[in-house]
């Protein structure tokens, strides 16, 4: 088993890697640090949860020149909330050689990030979209660019970040150091591979199947009506340690969030109609351990290391197997035990049995066990029906109580009316002088059409 001390790396590294007890490179960190450390451009792929971050933070630290004030390294990021745990990382290894880092994400004012630039920031941290945002407002340069990562590259394939990425990249030095990152290498890597990168290495870690793997996978089948039922039974189960579950609408992880808070439990919601401090603070709260259970949308199945997670739980399938093996990933981290939970209604077996299949893994389908007294929240349709009818009957008693105005009133009113009307009426002649003959034809008619359609109703009342 190879050990740092086998890379040639500052005293003031090994400090900080042994201040964050970090003592053994995984394989990924093991493989591609030589070759970072030696210039050369590299393609990693390497399953959630192995460290990338550190295999390529810790060489891209050994790079940089603290004394020139200047954009040395990038690293992009498809999430804010990964951005930000880079961030974090590297400037922890950062401060030991003191360097200074920038981290430009959205959601977050522009005059903090612009102030870290001008102070001159070697390193920086960002998600394309805001990177090219500074980059066009002339905020920073990348003409003395000397390594840039790509961390997640096929995510921000998915989510339309190709083209800023090609137009950064486009800016930077032919001599520049590339490095791509990701748990999968769609054929846009290829691409820019052949456009962007020299005679890159390629480290591939294969992941972990069967009795090796960290993970423990398991399949419920569930009906659809008893869902709800089967995850509270699952968080009962286990006694205050943390869960991640995933859903695959804002909407519907925040209606879960609220029904689990009414039965009690303590429940946090990631998803991207949040602003980015409520993110960065229910993340904090659920790493600190006063959240225990923490309800996402794929946003938070990319990336996030969050240690000691006691369980994944897929709610609702993700939409590819892609995002299944990320969302799995959040637990077991590190070589740590972890268990994702898959609860699937009759209607999802033949979806999942696909994913599984395309990944190479086989789990077996069990039924999951429930007590009557196991609770849970009806369903909402059954929820929002009696609150609909409640107040369908508030209504009409409203009405009831109102107090009607009695027949002769309302003669009297319309009355009035008629004689303010022709009041009014007559002051207008009187400005305007003789009208024609038409305009009088028609009050006339209408007049008559008024008094047919009242002359029913008084009889109803009468």
């Amino acid at each position: 088993m190879p050990s740092f001390d086998d890379f040639l790396l500052q005293p003031t590294t090994r400090k900080a890697l042994a201040s964050m007890e970090i003592t053994e490179p995984t394989p990924v960190q093991a493989e591609a640090i030589p070759a970072l450390l030696a210039g050369k451009d590299l393609v990693g792929r390497s399953a959630t949860g192995s460290g990338k971050t550190l295999a390529y933070g810790i060489p891209l630290v050994e790079r940089v020149d603290k004394n020139k004030r200047a954009v040395q390294a990038l690293v992009l990021v498809p999430t804010r909330e990964l951005a930000i745990q880079v961030n974090t990382v590297l400037g922890k290894l950062a401060i030991s050689r003191r360097l200074s880092t920038a981290l430009l994400v959205g959601g977050r004012p522009y005059g903090n990030q612009i102030s870290s630039l001008r102070s001159g920031a070697q390193i920086v941290v960002g998600t394309p979209g805001r990177v090219q945002d500074h980059l066009d407002r002339g905020n920073f340069e990348l003409n003395q660019l000397r390594m840039c990562i790509l961390d997640e590259a096929d995510q921000m394939l998915d989510i339309g970040f190709a083209p800023a990425i090609e137009a950064i990249l486009a800016t930077t030095p032919d001599t520049r150091q590339t490095a791509l990152f990701s748990a999968t290498i769609p054929g846009w890597i290829a691409m820019l591979q052949e456009k962007f990168l020299s005679n890159p290495v390629n480290v591939d870690i294969p992941t972990a199947t069967g009795t090796e793997s960290s993970i423990e996978q398991i399949a419920y089948q569930v009906p659809q009506e008893q869902k709800m039922a089967a995850l509270c039974s699952l968080l009962h189960s286990t006694e205050g340690e943390s869960s991640l579950i995933f859903g695959k609408t804002k909407f519907g992880v925040e209606k879960l969030g609220k029904q689990l808070s009414r039965l009690g439990f303590t429940v946090g919601t990631l998803h991207g109609n949040k602003s980015q401090r409520a993110r960065e603070e229910v993340l904090t709260a659920f790493r600190q351990g006063r959240v225990q259970t923490l309800l996402a949308t794929n946003v938070a199945a990319r990336g996030l290391d969050i240690q000691g997670i006691y369980q994944v739980i897929n709610y609702e399938l993700p939409e590819s197997s892609d995002l299944f093996t990320h969302r799995v990933g959040r637990t077991g981290r590190m070589g740590r035990q972890g268990k994702a939970i898959t609860l699937l209604a009759p209607a999802e077996i033949s979806k999942w049995r696909r994913m599984t299949r395309s990944l190479g893994q086989t789990v077996v389908l069990q039924r999951l066990a429930l007590d009557d007294e196991t609770p849970a929240t009806p369903p909402p349709a059954l929820q929002e029906a009696p609150r609909a009818q409640e107040q369908n009957e508030k209504q009409p008693q409203r009405i009831r109580n109102r107090k009607l105005p009695a027949p002769d009133q309302k003669r009297a009113r319309f009355a009035q009316s008629e004689h303010d009307g022709a009041a009014a009426s007559g002051r207008k002649r009187r400005g305007a002088g003789k009208q024609s003959r038409f305009e009088r034809t028609t009050r006339r008619r209408e007049a008559q059409a008024f008094a047919a359609t009242a002359a029913p109703h008084s009889q109803e009342k009468a």
